[in-house]
């Protein structure tokens, strides 16, 4: 998992809301299909946005407080930070170019 980090409730507050850069977070857990799916596709796009975003994990089973704060019900749920407020929540495996719209959009 080059250029991700998993983070914990712990953690959160540090690494998401007080980034200096923007953040996708996943919300993922290990028995999750599509979340294995989606999970190369999150890894691309941590590299290929390197320095301009950061692309961090959070397993929702070892971390309910984070996920139950902001509405994750259904995972895969991805959501992009920027400046510690949510700019956009994709939930389910979507497509690589749908991811980088989103990521687009808050990097620019």
């Amino acid at each position: 998992m080059a250029g991700l980090l998993e983070i914990s409730d712990a953690t959160f507050e540090a690494e998401v809301l007080k980034s200096d850069v923007p953040v996708l977070i996943d919300f993922w857990a290990p028995w999750c299909g599509p979340c294995r799916a989606i999970a190369p596709v999150v890894e691309e796009l941590a590299l290929e946005n390197a320095g301009r975003l950061k692309v961090v994990k959070l397993n929702v089973d070892d971390n309910p407080q984070t996920p139950a704060r902001y509405g994750v019900r259904g995972i895969p749920n991805l959501i992009l930070f920027k400046g510690g407020v949510v700019q956009e929540q994709i939930v389910g495996a979507v497509p690589k170019s749908r991811l980088g719209q989103a990521i687009a959009a808050v990097v620019a």
